[in-house]
């Protein structure tokens, strides 16, 4: 029997830490997926930024997620976490929504609306009873229980670690199935969170944050679950973006740019497409 999305997630993690890269659009799911990556993560900030070029402060909406996850979803055979933000103010629709769409996990924080990237100063968190109430509602409505609900807290930002620890216990307490704590701020950090909460944690190794940039073996002996690189692809393929449009406009041609290039018959590949199937089944016209 096929195990249904949350199952495949969780079975996953229950094997070894899981390296879950970011994917802003279809085809790097794709990549991953053929790479030999378990997951993959479609984070708020890689897609404000690459499918709208807004900044992280929540201006997608609802059904831009969803059709986004969607797509992911379709693109390969790999559990997919959504960053979900707040909610939209709509917990359970966008639960019900998201699980159907496909995906695997579903990431809900305690920021204040509208939020702000994890690692900048300036944020604010709710009150620990409105995420618990956040995290009931996302409970209630899920309609597969192996579905993965995230609670991410970004106290330890506005309040420190003690007060992030002890939000993380009440938000498991309220159901949340793993915890995502951002921002940590030293490896000591996140071991005492490890210390002191007793569910998989997910570790949010974005570049030019707040929190050190540890290995993965080093987040495994610390006992973590799940290790995203939210923003890693995006920002790899934006500076070579920016490098190829640099020669394109100082050589007047892009001849040297393709030994870097993926090749018409690399992508083909990844897209699982003969285009010699197409001439041959049109065939003759009766």
């Amino acid at each position: 029997m096929n195990q249904s999305p949350g199952s495949q997630l969780r079975g996953l993690v229950a094997e070894a830490t899981l390296q879950v890269p970011g994917a802003p659009f279809a085809l790097c799911a794709r990549l991953a997926e053929q790479a030999g990556y378990g997951a993959v993560y479609l984070s708020g900030a890689a897609f404000s930024a690459a499918a709208l070029a807004v900044p992280d402060t929540g201006r997608f909406s609802l059904d831009d997620l969803v059709l986004q996850s969607e797509r992911l979803a379709r693109a390969a055979e790999l559990p997919v976490i959504v960053d979900a933000d707040t909610g939209f103010g709509r917990g359970g629709e966008c639960v019900t929504r998201l699980e159907r769409a496909g995906v695997a996990a579903i990431q809900l924080e305690d920021q204040t609306f509208p939020k702000r990237c994890g690692h900048l100063e300036g944020k604010q968190v709710v009150s620990v009873d409105t995420m618990c109430e956040r995290i009931a509602e996302a409970v209630a409505a899920r309609g597969d229980s192996q579905l993965v609900l995230i609670a991410r807290t970004d106290a330890r930002g506005t309040d420190g670690l003690e007060a992030a620890i002890e939000r993380a216990e009440r938000y498991v307490a309220a159901g949340a199935d793993w915890i995502f704590p951002e921002a940590l701020k030293t490896r000591e950090e996140f071991a005492a969170f490890a210390e002191a909460i007793d569910v998989p944690l997910v570790a949010n190794m974005t570049e030019f944050g707040a929190s050190p940039l540890l290995t993965l073996s080093e987040l495994a002996d610390l006992g973590f679950a799940a290790v995203l690189y939210p923003v890693t692809l995006l920002r790899v393929a934006m500076k070579a973006i920016e490098a190829a449009l640099a020669v394109i406009g100082d050589a007047g041609t892009q001849e040297e740019l393709l030994d870097l290039m993926q090749t018409r018959e690399e992508l083909y590949e990844l897209l699982d497409y003969d285009p010699t199937a197409d001439v041959a089944e049109e065939g003759p016209s009766e």
